[in-house]
């Protein structure tokens, strides 16, 4: 009997389609990019949810270029261009070439790293990266690690392992100990810290805060008279997370004297650096040195290392640790397997082959480069600060750490409570004008717009033009404060 292809399905025979198709998106893609003036096109919710809510899903338009270019006006003309330099909202990156082209490779060949059957040489190439990244970290030959889908998934594989490494020790029995563990970590610390605790079963004040010094950095001080306080009342000590790189703040807490603690009192130690990984490339490597001591890092490559997203990474020191989660099936994983299967130390089953993004971009650029990149948004925030602290308009919360900047617009007369009341609201008439877009964050009580660079095309001038745009918003919405007040009176 003839075989009939779908002429829909990626295979040897429908090469002219999936290559027209292709063609097609990157086309349409380009257009739109060279068009693009600004990160955002100012639409509102209730404009796109019509717009989405239009589309009949059960008429469908029979062919690609169609279903295209209703994608390029539903989704294209409203995307958030993080390539834009007026973008310097969240820890959102422009990305790599090399590694958008290995996302042809990936989304098209669709194998799964899970086991060694459906993916051969993409296991070993997300293995030796592993090994790469654990060298940058300062871990010896016994490390071990997998990619993961981000940050959150990576801290919630660290703290399920320290889970397990502390319950094999002398706790008593599993069920009573685990709402006695406890882990540390202070408020500056990601929120995925409290929500592995609760996904992990523990008891709601699992999550210990330990003070900072006064610059957003853990007290290593305080760390050890929080960890002594738990064990005195009956707590079992299980995780130390310290964060190489705070969302707001960008601070690093200090690795080394937090090292020096667990490793005293025998805790698991996990580094968050989700932010700051692009440290371990970059020429201020030495801001992250402790970190060769944790039992645990997560990386994501898809903020410093200029990746799409997704592409993490949970490492660790030993790499037995990581078998304690190991489950095996009989159709996938045997435990007789002669052949390396991933799934058997990571979280997912099915699992795209992300790490070919890195390699792609190591490979053409090189891991100097990267470190340039970051290294130089890192010194674009300096040199924003600076001209922030000098400008009377505006007020900065303290010297950036790495490549984040909190700020306001407060001119002379304005109280603090007039300026938390106009920040929102000014960073949303921003938002929707489409012409910048900044993140807003609480510190302190009380509200600051912030600047996260991660686009090393984005200059003093660009940045310039963003505070004046606040400016000039701020000046208006001050001026109608003021004549709704004398309407009032």
């Amino acid at each position: 009997m003839e075989r009939s292809d779908s002429p829909h399905l990626f295979s040897g025979s429908t090469l002219d389609g999936y290559t027209a198709g292709v063609w097609h998106a990157s086309a349409l893609l380009a257009d739109r990019v060279k068009a693009v003036r600004q990160p955002y096109s100012g639409a509102g919710v209730a404009e796109l949810q019509e717009q989405v809510d239009t589309v009949d899903l059960d008429r469908p338009l029979g062919d690609t270029g169609a279903a295209l270019h209703e994608v390029a006006r539903l989704y294209l003309d409203n995307a958030v261009w993080f390539h834009e330099p007026a973008y310097v909202a969240h820890l959102n990156c422009p990305v790599a070439i090399p590694a958008l082209s290995a996302e042809v490779l990936i989304s098209a060949v669709n194998s799964s790293v899970d086991t060694w059957d459906q993916s051969t040489a993409g296991t070993l190439i997300e293995r030796r990266l592993i090994d790469w990244t654990a060298g940058r970290i300062g871990f010896g030959p016994g490390a071990d690690g997998i990619f993961t889908s981000g940050g959150t998934q990576s801290n919630l594989q660290a703290l399920l392992l320290a889970r397990e490494e502390t319950l094999a020790g002398p706790v008593g029995d599993r069920a009573t100990a685990i709402p006695k563990l406890r882990i540390f970590a202070t408020t500056e610390s990601h929120f995925s810290v409290s929500k592995s605790a609760g996904i992990l079963g523990m008891a709601a004040d699992a999550v210990v805060g330990v003070a900072t010094d006064g610059t957003g950095r853990m007290d290593p001080e305080a760390l050890a008279a929080a960890i002594d306080d738990v064990r005195r009342d009956g707590g079992i000590p299980m995780a130390v997370v310290a964060t190489a790189g705070t969302t707001d703040l960008g601070r690093i807490d200090p690795v080394d004297a937090i090292a020096a603690i667990c490793e005293s009192r025998g805790i698991w130690f996990h580094v968050d650096a989700a932010y700051g990984c692009g440290l371990l490339v970059s020429r201020r490597r030495n801001l992250l040195d402790g970190i060769e001591r944790a039992d645990s890092v997560t990386v994501d490559f898809h903020k410093s290392y200029f990746q799409p997203v997704s592409s993490s990474a949970i490492v660790v020191r030993r790499g037995e640790t990581m078998r304690r989660i190991a489950v095996h099936a009989d159709y996938l994983n045997p435990r007789t397997a002669a052949v390396p299967n991933q799934v058997d130390k990571s979280l997912q089953t099915t699992r795209r082959f992300d790490a070919l993004k890195l390699w792609m971009t190591l490979r053409t650029m090189g891991a100097e480069q990267i470190g340039a990149m970051f290294d130089a948004v890192i010194d674009r925030a300096h040199e924003v600060y600076l001209e922030i602290c000098d400008d009377p308009d505006f007020e900065a919360v303290a010297a950036p750490t790495l490549s984040t900047v909190l700020f306001r617009y407060r001119p002379s007369g304005t109280t603090v409570a007039e300026c938390d009341d106009l920040m929102p609201r000014l960073r949303q008439r921003l938002f929707y004008g489409g012409r910048a877009i900044v993140a807003g964050t609480t510190i302190g009580g009380h509200y600051w717009l912030k600047f996260t660079l991660l686009n090393p095309n984005t200059t003093m001038d660009d940045l310039r033009s963003v505070l004046d745009l606040i400016r000039g918003i701020g000046a208006e919405m001050t001026g109608e404060r003021d004549e709704a007040a004398a309407v009032m009176a």
